[in-house]
């Protein structure tokens, strides 16, 4: 059985001041907080419209303003420190390429700044008390973007770089470089383009008096620190838990820690002069801190389980909703589940069950990265199949962030099958813990959640009653030769050498042990899709079609990697759920 889907037009407000609304459950929230220099209003992307769109709402008031920034969904938000613009990260066609438009805050002037053509412009970051905007095309070049003279200055080029910030004199940059899972971080002598290594790390920037704030991961879990000189200052630090993000204020007197604790929840501290202030957290997971120029408001995006991402701004003392929801009432909260792997090595995973006892039919959900993390966050999938009498483990498998350098490491090039026998475990803890009926075990994903997917169903098919694959890789071959060729160059640190270890690829690529899958598999693909080519969707649903496997084949055109529009969100919803119902044996009810 086969099925196409497209997604269903929405009707987008047109621009001007009106008031916040709520969201239906399918919506992704208000996200990508950025506030004005004074901290007085908050831009932000919502998708309240229908599509994620650009909005600014005075702190403290119900009224918000759409700031018209074309057709094509918003990824994300700067504002300038001198408050004159908006840097807004377009994404056409709702694919991962990206690129960079400007705009008045009051919607005028707008105007395109970089990913012209086929390049893709992402991580813009305005720097303090200049009209410049740090810029990266491609992984390959990194530029700053003068706003007022329209002007645009190449810093450095090279392979898998990033440009994090320049300094006020305009004489030192600092780098991202290397592969995913191998970055770190450069200081650029721009006038003799020496560099010096700084840490290994994923964040950094200037502080006023020429020192450097950084995220470094060289040891087993990320710390904040100060290099200035040579030296290096372990400004913040856990055994227990990671440094996330920070974010520093204009002046270099106060900084955000956002800490990833207890397998995925948020913590959020503020450091000043010896003084550490926790922020009390409106939600379970908390992302995206930035400070107002003038140090006196930070804002940041929170959400919990029934919760949509929300923005919210704190004073010093307190917390303030800008465009936020109340958790929904009765919505599941998940509890953290431990054990032991095929191999001893501890993995994890939040398992969001009915409120009946066991055993349940269960979904195994698994997360995109590899290196990203499942954390305890607001889903409408999984809170509707609980609703349901359907549990769903969310699992933290080797190679999931959050748990240490080794944990992330863990399933690099041939350790990878390690990672696919994870899953297994997964079912085995299920199973035995009395949560899991044998007989009704589905899993899915996105991804490379959507390829281990793939990969646990051909590998284990008999543990599984039913699966989703969503935006999966199936065939390493075709994905290193279709997807972008930054992203390649990324993926071979993670994955291989796609000519050097074509072998390995191989045996890793599901579409190669397609004829021991049996499991009714539904495959969801956005169109354009530049990140994991529609390819790789469309050569899964050609071989289950020959080999008469019961499927359903969902594209969405309009989208890319992600499902950008409120529409197509509902509709996966939708079709997800009743996919999964009907095959895990309970009565679909409409979500």
């Amino acid at each position: 059985m086969t099925g196409q889907l497209s997604r269903v037009d929405v009707t987008v407000l047109p621009a001007g001041w009106t008031t916040k609304g709520s969201y239906p459950s399918e919506a992704g929230g208000s996200w990508s907080p950025t506030l004005s220099p004074d901290g007085r209003h908050v831009a932000y992307v919502s998708d309240r419209s229908g599509s994620p769109k650009v909005w600014v709402q005075p702190v403290g008031s119900e009224l918000t303003f759409l700031v018209d920034t074309g057709e094509e969904p918003v990824a994300s938000v700067h504002w300038s420190t001198g408050g004159g613009w908006l840097a807004c990260v377009i994404a056409p066609g709702g694919a991962p390429r990206t690129e960079v438009w400007l705009v008045r805050p009051d919607g005028s002037a707008l105007h395109q700044v970089a990913g012209f053509g086929a390049d893709g412009a992402e991580n813009p970051r305005w720097l303090p008390g200049r009209p410049l905007l740090a810029v990266t095309e491609n992984l390959t070049t990194t530029t700053l973007v003068d706003a007022e003279h329209g002007t645009r200055e190449t810093v450095a080029e090279g392979e898998l770089i990033s440009l994090f910030d320049v300094s006020p004199d305009r004489r030192r940059a600092l780098l991202r470089r290397g592969p995913r899972g191998d970055r770190f971080v450069a200081l650029r002598d721009l006038e003799s383009e020496v560099e010096e290594y700084v840490t290994s790390g994923e964040q950094a920037c200037f502080a006023p008096d020429g020192s450097v704030y950084a995220r470094g991961d060289a040891g087993e879990r990320p710390v904040l620190l100060r290099a200035y000189g040579g030296a290096a200052e372990i400004l913040a630090a856990s055994d227990t838990g990671e440094v996330e993000a920070f974010a520093l204020t204009s002046d270099g007197t106060r900084v955000a820690v956002l800490w990833n604790v207890d397998g995925g929840r948020s913590e959020l501290t503020v450091l000043a002069g010896g003084t550490t202030t926790p922020v009390t957290l409106p939600g379970t997971v908390v992302s995206g801190p930035v400070w107002s120029h003038d140090g006196s408001t930070l804002a940041f995006t929170a959400e919990g389980p029934g919760q949509p991402h929300g923005v919210w701004t704190w004073d010093g003392e307190r917390t303030h909703p800008v465009s936020a929801e109340e958790p929904a009432p009765g919505a599941v909260q998940p509890a953290l589940r431990r054990f032991a792997s095929h191999d001893g090595l501890e993995i994890s995973g939040w398992l969001f069950a009915p409120a009946a006892g066991g055993p349940h039919p269960v979904v195994l959900w698994l997360h995109g990265g590899p290196e990203a993390q499942e954390r305890p966050g607001h889903s409408p999938l999984f809170q509707s199949l609980v609703d349901r009498g359907i549990a769903v483990f969310a699992a933290n498998v080797r190679g999931s962030s959050g748990f240490g350098r080794s944990f992330v490491n863990a399933d690099n090039g041939p350790l990878r099958w390690a990672a696919v026998a994870d899953v297994a475990a997964c079912v085995e803890h299920l199973v035995s813990s009395g949560i899991a009926d044998p007989a009704r075990v589905g899993c899915m994903g996105r991804s490379y959640g959507g390829h281990l997917t793939l990969a646990a169903l051909t590998t284990y098919p008999e543990l599984f009653a039913v699966g989703i694959d969503v935006c999966g890789m199936s065939n390493f071959a075709t994905f290193y030769e279709h997807t972008e060729p930054w992203i390649a160059a990324a993926a071979v640190s993670k994955y291989g050498d796609p000519i050097a270890d074509a072998d390995l690829l191989r045996e890793l690529s599901p579409i190669t042990r397609i004829d021991r899958l049996r499991a009714p598999l539904m495959v969801v693909h956005g169109e354009n899709d530049s990140n994991v080519p529609v390819i790789e969707a469309e050569q899964v649903v050609a071989a289950l079609a020959a080999r008469g496997v019961r499927h359903k084949y969902l594209l969405f055109p309009g989208e890319g990697h992600e499902l950008l529009h409120r529409s197509s969100r509902a509709e996966y919803l939708r079709e997800t759920v009743g996919w999964l119902t009907e095959h895990l044996g309970t009565a679909a009810r409409t979500p």
